[in-house]
């Protein structure tokens, strides 16, 4: 079973969600905000993924752009950004999708299909 990083609030979560309901797809939903996710579970979706750690950062997020991201990202090292991470959930992009070997960043319909 996959589990899904995101967030009760966000339109593009609530959309992802349908989605893969609709597919019969089975998750469980872990909210970014109630139960943020721990820097070991970050740093393990970065290394599966195989993605920039950037692009796990909700870049169009209110806190994002609080904290003046765009900028400080830039100098931070990759160690500094995943405590980053683990420190607000909001900072995280949503919804993320995973198991043991899939890491999905962002609602992409195209990937949830391939999944079954």
């Amino acid at each position: 079973m996959y589990t899904v990083l995101c967030y009760s609030k966000c339109s593009t979560c609530q959309k992802a969600l349908k989605y893969l309901d609709s597919k019969h797809i089975s998750y469980q939903k872990r909210d970014l905000k109630e139960d943020k996710p721990d820097y070991e579970l970050l740093k393990k979706l970065v290394a599966n993924s195989k993605l920039d750690i950037n692009k796990f950062f909700n870049t169009s997020g209110q806190r994002y752009r609080e904290l003046d991201l765009k900028n400080k990202l830039k100098t931070m090292s990759d160690e500094e950004k995943l405590q980053l991470l683990a420190s607000d959930g909001m900072l995280v992009k949503r919804p993320i999708l995973f198991d043991d070997d899939i890491v999905i960043v962002g609602k992409k319909e195209a990937a949830y299909d391939e999944l079954g």
